[in-house]
Parts: structure tokens; C-alpha cells; sequence
């Protein structure tokens, strides 16, 4: 039987009926974001045989500009690194926070933190920065097919043991391999598919923003800072030049203060502006140049990490508060993490959700670090100068968290944030799936 791609280059009838891929896959991964092309490719680098399937057609739009520094080590573990340092994307050395007068605090410059190459990062425009990755998978042995959408994980014995899809002509489609990678985003399949999304109902924020060509950059180093600036209710913008003299610029904030008057996004954004100093000054020679958009429902985690079969990775898993842009870090992070445990388990002939739970444990443990820190900036007693001035000995682990290097011990810092921020327990949900339900083939 031939590939569908082969066969969509004959006088083949639009639909034909459904038929098995004929190669065989050790793993089926689900979404060319960030955590799949990255799960996919370094799959792809032990030897495993590895086919991706994507629903959309690279380079697609993505919201998420800003990378972290710890970036670097999975961007250099499935070798791409050298591409992302070619790139025309602005060099990113250092976050900073700006409050609603205009007073901007002295920055977190990364490399007076961390002396190592990957102190220096990028602010990345993300249609070009996601085929990149989606391309280095293809480059490094993963089997892609763009514009396959998955509709339904097949569920066998408890197990899952691969996916129904369509073609873009809608030919129905099914793969099957030992292992499969849910990395569809915040879509996420699994979490659909199985009832597992768990909100987090204190983190319940939306943004609004858009794209400014011209506006104000800071000089020297500062050029491509990441800068978060505050508006009241603990709200903030985001500020992050991109290439060709664009900025992206937004609005996050509880949904029923963004809302209050008005749900003209325009008419909000600009509401907003008016309400922090920095912010206004550096759009003020600038034009928007796109249309404004608008998201929610920020931060959630899957009740489950995995099952027998298959592992979360990414937006698919959780997402954060994008405060301090870790959303791309973990799930370029998670692939790699993902990758190597579906390897051993691979390796081993033993797919059940047990060989998992390291997996979850490691990840959750480092999401945690970040969604106590994400919990510390909403409290209305908390400050960065407040923390420092008063702990000066933790200045290094909140550093920590902001470049990324997430998977340490973190107790000191947060006993210090507590006299400042209420500093929530770890969530008891994330584990694998490891006693799985009964259930007949679907």
C-alpha cells in the first residue's frame, strides 16, 4: 500500500477509504510546535522511527515570542542552535519591569547571573523561529506530514496505540506505533479526549495585544529586553522587539477588569496605555500595524502526564501565566524530557504509564518552581526590590527562575517570598495515569 502523499500525486478519487500508514513507527507525535518538532527530532536522533503529524501548514502564526535562556540547551540538544544564532532575531540580554510611573527597575541581566553562552537569548518571531524547529525535525530523520490533523487517539486493552487523522482533502487516515506524543498545544487532544484539564481558578487572566512598527526601543544591551510593565489591579504589559523595527505589545489582566467598560479590544488596549508612563512614551512615535487580538484561560494542567502509551508534552501537558515567557522554554524542555523517556521505554518493551512517572515528577517540579513565582507577582504585598532588599542572599535562585534553570531546589527562595506573597502548595495532579480504566477498542 502506498503513502497518501505518493497517492495524491496519481488520478486517486478524493476520499478513498481509510487505510493503515504502511511504515512501521516506533512513536507518533501530534503537533510541530515547539515540544513536538523537538520530541520529534530528538527521537529521531536515536535512531527511532518517528512520524509527526501537524494539522496546519508552516509558517503559521503563534503568540509567545519572548525565549528564556535555558532555551538554549534543548535548542542545542536536537541541533538547531546554530540556525537560531544565524537568524536576524533580536538578542535578548536581560528582563526588566517597569512600574505604572515610569521608573524602570535595574534589569536581570542574565550574564552577570550565569557565564555562559546561552546568557545571551532572542526574541524570536515565531512563524519563522516554529518551522525552523518543524524543519530540523525533518532535517534530523522524523517522518513530517503538515496539514494531517488528528481527530482521535485509538484506545486499546487501556492503551493507547495510535491515532486516527485526515488528510487536508479529508482522507481519513491511521497510524499506529508503540508510543504516541500528544503535543497538539493548548488544544491538546488528550486533555479533550479523556476529560483532564484542570484550571487554575486564581490564575484566570486574558490578553489583549497587538503589533507596533517604529516604537521606542531602549539603547545598548537593553535594545531587546523583555520588559514587563504594570498597570493597576496587577496587570501588565508586555514589551518585545521583534525584527524590522516591529514590537509586540499586550495587555494582561483579570478578564473582569479588562472588560469593565467595553469589549472593543482597541478601545481597552488604549485604555491601558494611558495607565503606565513607559509604555505610553515608547508607542508614542509608533503606528499599530495588525489587528488586535485576544486570549484566555492562561494557566491549566492536565489531571494526567500519561497513560499506557503515551506522554503530554508541552501546551498539551500545562501552561502558564506568560509573565515570564516560559511557555516555549517548557515545551521545548518537555520534548526533550518526553523524547528520552519514550526512548527508554522503547528500549524496554514496556509502555505502561509507571515508566512515566519520572517524567511527571521531574516536570511538575519544574513548573511548580514557576507557577509559585507566577503566584508571587499577582500579590498586591509583592515586589522584586521589596524581595531583594530584604533577602539579598536569594537574589541568585529568583535569577534562576527567570533564565529557566528551573529543576533545582527552590525552598530558600520562596520561604523568603512568603513574608512578602501567599505561596501556593504544589498541585497534587500531574502524575501518569498508572492504573488505567478497562476500555474496549475505540
Amino acid at each position: 500500500m502506498e503513502h497518501w502523499s505518493d497517492a495524491m500525486k496519481t488520478n486517486q478519487p478524493t476520499t478513498p477509504p481509510l487505510h493503515h500508514s504502511n511504515t512501521p513507527f516506533d512513536a507518533i507525535v501530534l503537533g510541530g510546535g515547539p515540544a513536538g518538532s523537538t520530541a520529534a527530532a530528538a527521537l529521531a536522533m536515536k535512531g527511532r522511527r518517528v512520524a509527526l503529524l501537524e494539522k496546519e501548514k508552516f509558517p503559521r502564526y503563534h503568540i509567545g515570542e519572548s525565549l528564556m535562556p535555558f532555551c538554549w540547551y534543548p535548542l542545542e540538544r536536537i541541533g538547531v542552535l546554530e540556525k537560531v544564532k544565524a537568524s536576524a532575531f533580536p538578542k535578548k540580554y536581560a528582563v526588566q519591569f517597569v512600574r505604572m510611573s515610569g521608573e524602570v527597575s535595574q534589569p536581570f541581566y542574565f550574564f552577570q547571573h550565569y557565564d555562559h553562552p546561552s546568557s545571551q537569548t532572542w526574541q524570536v518571531v515565531r512563524s519563522e523561529f516554529d518551522l525552523m524547529l518543524l524543519d530540523n525535525a525533518r532535517e534530523k530523520g522524523a517522518e513530517v506530514r503538515e496539514e494531517t490533523a488528528a481527530r482521535e487517539l485509538i484506545v486499546e486493552d487501556g492503551a493507547v496505540v495510535g491515532v486516527r487523522a485526515n488528510a487536508k482533502d479529508g482522507r481519513p487516515l491511521e497510524f499506529r506505533a508503540p508510543m504516541t506524543i500528544d503535543a497538539t498545544g493548548r488544544d491538546s487532544l488528550s486533555q479533550m479526549r479523556f476529560d483532564w484539564r484542570v484550571r487554575d481558578p486564581k490564575l484566570n487572566k486574558i490578553a489583549i495585544w497587538t503589533y507596533y512598527r517604529s516604537a521606542k526601543r531602549d539603547p545598548g544591551l537593553d535594545e531587546g529586553s523583555t520588559t514587563v510593565a504594570y498597570v493597576p489591579e496587577k496587570g501588565w504589559f508586555w514589551y518585545i522587539p521583534l525584527p524590522d523595527d516591529i514590537v509586540s505589545v499586550g495587555v494582561v489582566a483579570e478578564r473582569d477588569y479588562l472588560y469593565k467598560d467595553t469589549r472593543d479590544l482597541a478601545a481597552i488596549f488604549a485604555r491601558e496605555v494611558e495607565k503606565n508612563f513607559w509604555i505610553k512614551d515608547h508607542l508614542a512615535p509608533g503606528k499599530p500595524c495588525e489587528t488586535f487580538r485576544v486570549t484566555g484561560e492562561f494557566t491549566y494542567r492536565s489531571r494526567h502526564c500519561a497513560r499506557a502509551g503515551l506522554v503530554l508534552a508541552g501546551d498539551a501537558f500545562a501552561f502558564l501565566d506568560p509573565v515570564f515567557s516560559s511557555g516555549v522554554f517548557l515545551a521545548l524542555k518537555s520534548g526533550v524530557m518526553a523524547a528520552d523517556a519514550v526512548d527508554r521505554a522503547l528500549a524496554s518493551g514496556d509502555y505502561g504509564a509507571a515508566q512515566f512517572e519520572g517524567y511527571g515528577r521531574e516536570l511538575c517540579n519544574g513548573i511548580e518552581a514557576m507557577r509559585r513565582l507566577v503566584y508571587a507577582f499577582y500579590d498586591e504585598k509583592f515586589s522584586f526590590k521589596g524581595l531583594i532588599m530584604k533577602h539579598p542572599g536569594v537574589r541568585g535562585r529568583l535569577t534562576d527562575c527567570l533564565i529557566g534553570d528551573l529543576f533545582g531546589d527552590f525552598d530558600a527562595l520562596f520561604a523568603a517570598v512568603a513574608d512578602f506573597a501567599g505561596v501556593p502548595a504544589p498541585l497534587a495532579h500531574g502524575k501518569p495515569l498508572v492504573r488505567e480504566p478497562c476500555a474496549s477498542s475505540t
